[in-house]
């Protein structure tokens, strides 16, 4: 006999309580709010009785639920009661224990596992949208605190030239060039630190002090050496990502065996010879590990730096700008965009990631 899960059965529980504050009366109803209750009900306890069938059933029900409390809200705005409040619990109840059945599904084909790790994910980030959108509109919580999702969704459409030149500015500008130049400079920096030793000793602690230094110290020395353009925000993102590269890849370099390197002399292998052949796909591991740390710092770097001195374009400029004007939707689509940006700028990395190191255990399956 199968462990029932205390979350499915709070979904029932709550999905019937809300069906019998429904019945009781008092309250403002729209037509949908008791089927979708009493979907969610049946749903829940015909998972109960087929487990097999618990992530197709509760999808359908905690979705169906979440769709007519979203309904529901303009028509409601201002009476809402505790009818209401159960069904968006149990609604959310259900959305857990289908994202719970998704998660220990077994799939064997690669594709279906691939398209199964996606789902995860984006249900739970769905439904933080919808419980976001449902408290704030529900409880009305003033815009200029926290806007609900589809007035920054109408912000962000309604925006689209304003952000592209934002995003075109601070990623395809500063965070980008910046990026590159600095785990460049940290890559190289780390093969010189290997190749002379002494250098360990004298550079790592200068690249440990470069590091430890705070933005809002940085920034404004770089506006006044580069100007009040791109390069100065670059500048800093250059200064963000050069140490965790410089570290990572020596440390990398130190990570083949001693039998290994015993291996290439014996082959009368040169210091070149070993690193390219031996010590750097070593240190691939190492060296991607700092990409990806920087992929999101290079991002933050340029954003903070943007709010002290840019021309009157970029993401930080708008952000610092807009919070002035208390147009807060127009803040959390910058935010919105920052967020897209750094995540598939992290998801390509990690992608190069793995088709560059598929020897690596971590990758078999």
């Amino acid at each position: 006999m199968t462990r029932r899960s205390p979350v499915l059965a709070g979904a029932v529980a709550f999905a019937l309580a809300a069906l019998l504050l429904m019945a009781m009366g008092g309250e403002l109803m729209t037509p949908m709010l008791p089927v979708a209750a009493l979907a969610l009900a049946a749903a829940g306890l015909a998972a109960m009785r087929l487990p097999a069938w618990r992530g197709w059933l509760m999808g359908l029900g905690a979705h169906g639920a979440a769709f007519a409390l979203l309904s529901a809200l303009p028509l409601l705005a201002g009476h809402l009661g505790a009818a209401f409040w159960a069904l968006v619990i149990a609604a959310w109840l259900g959305a857990w224990s289908f994202a719970e059945a998704l998660s220990g599904a077994r799939l064997r084909s690669g594709m279906g596992r691939r398209a199964l790790d996606l789902a995860v994910p984006l249900v739970f980030g769905a439904w933080i949208l919808i419980l976001w959108e449902i408290l704030v509109r529900g409880l009305g919580v003033p815009a200029v605190l926290l806007p609900p999702p589809s007035a920054i969704w109408l912000r962000l459409a309604g925006s689209l030239p304003t952000l592209a030149a934002d995003f075109r500015q601070t990623f395809l500008k500063a965070v980008l060039v910046g990026y590159a130049i600095g785990c460049g400079a940290g890559f190289l920096a780390a093969i010189l630190v290997d190749r002379v030793p002494f250098l360990r000793r004298g550079l790592l602690p200068v690249g440990n002090l470069v590091s430890a230094l705070p933005i809002v110290g940085v920034a404004p020395i770089m506006v006044m050496w580069f100007g009040f353009d791109w390069p100065s925000k670059a500048a800093v993102v250059v200064i963000m990502t050069f140490f965790p590269m410089l570290v990572n890849t020596v440390a990398g370099l130190a990570a083949a065996s001693a039998m290994e390197r015993d291996l290439m002399r014996t082959y009368a292998a040169g210091y070149w010879q070993a690193l390219a052949k031996l010590r750097l796909p070593a240190a691939l591991p190492f060296i991607f590990n700092a990409l990806k740390i920087n992929s999101t710092l290079a991002l933050i770097g340029a954003i903070v730096a943007e709010f002290f001195g840019t021309p009157i374009v970029g993401m930080g400029f708008r952000i610092s700008t807009e919070v002035g004007r208390m147009n807060i939707d127009m803040v959390w689509a910058e935010i919105a965009v920052a967020a897209l940006a750094g995540s598939a700028f992290y998801a390509l990395v990690s992608a190069l990631e793995r088709v560059l190191t598929f020897w690596h255990p971590s990758y078999r399956t």
